[in-house]
């Protein structure tokens, strides 16, 4: 009885997850349809919702703007647009710091996490995973001394939030291990363990 049970957990926890994911990201997308006149939402105009509809239209905003972005009328408009959110005191920090974050992460060039790493972390005897982000800058790095490294810690099951720290590099221990598996290892709460390349592999 108790095998037959967590069997059936285990085939449909990851399904109700996932669907419950999905069907969350789509409601948060469906919101983009109040952005729209009243007498063009769907419920003016079919008498009934429509669930996804929103949905497509947030891809098809995402994509038509990146289309434009990319020719020289769209970037003229961008550098425009960017010059005036810079003249507006609070606005422009903040437009300032979320492009430059946006930047790193989704542009193809983008380095945002470049290695996984092995840190102790949140104290001495306890390892988890982490980011190599790059090396501290600015001002901070007059006041660090030695060779020092910027990593993100993420928490498990979100990796979204986490931990900014700078820790000397001999602290930490690169893996051999991709910035794609690091984060399913993360995610899955250490469940779904990468394979280990074995010496033929490696040559």
């Amino acid at each position: 009885m108790k095998k037959y049970f967590i069997t059936g957990l285990l085939v449909l926890v990851p399904l109700v997850i996932t669907f419950w994911v999905l069907s969350s990201l789509i409601q948060t997308m469906d919101q983009s349809l109040l952005l729209l006149p009243e007498q063009w939402q769907p419920e003016q105009l079919f008498g009934f919702s429509m669930v996804g509809l929103g949905a497509i239209l947030t891809v098809a905003v995402v994509f038509v703007t990146g289309l434009i972005a990319t020719n020289i009328f769209g970037q003229q408009l961008i550098l425009w647009w960017e010059a005036v959110l810079s003249r507006v005191p609070v606005v422009k920090s903040i437009y300032a710091s979320v492009k430059q974050v946006s930047d790193t992460i989704f542009s193809d060039s983008g380095n945002a996490f470049r290695k996984a790493l092995l840190v102790e972390f949140p104290r001495k005897g306890s390892w988890t995973i982490a980011f190599l982000t790059g090396e501290p800058g600015g001002d901070v790095s007059n006041h660090l001394q030695g060779d020092y490294v910027s990593i993100y810690v993420p928490t498990t099951p979100n990796p979204t939030g986490g931990y900014f720290l700078m820790m000397q590099r001999n602290e930490v221990v690169e893996l051999d291990m991709s910035v794609d598996q690091a984060l399913k290892y993360i995610i899955s709460m250490g469940t779904a363990v990468p394979e280990i390349k074995s010496a033929m592999q490696a040559k």
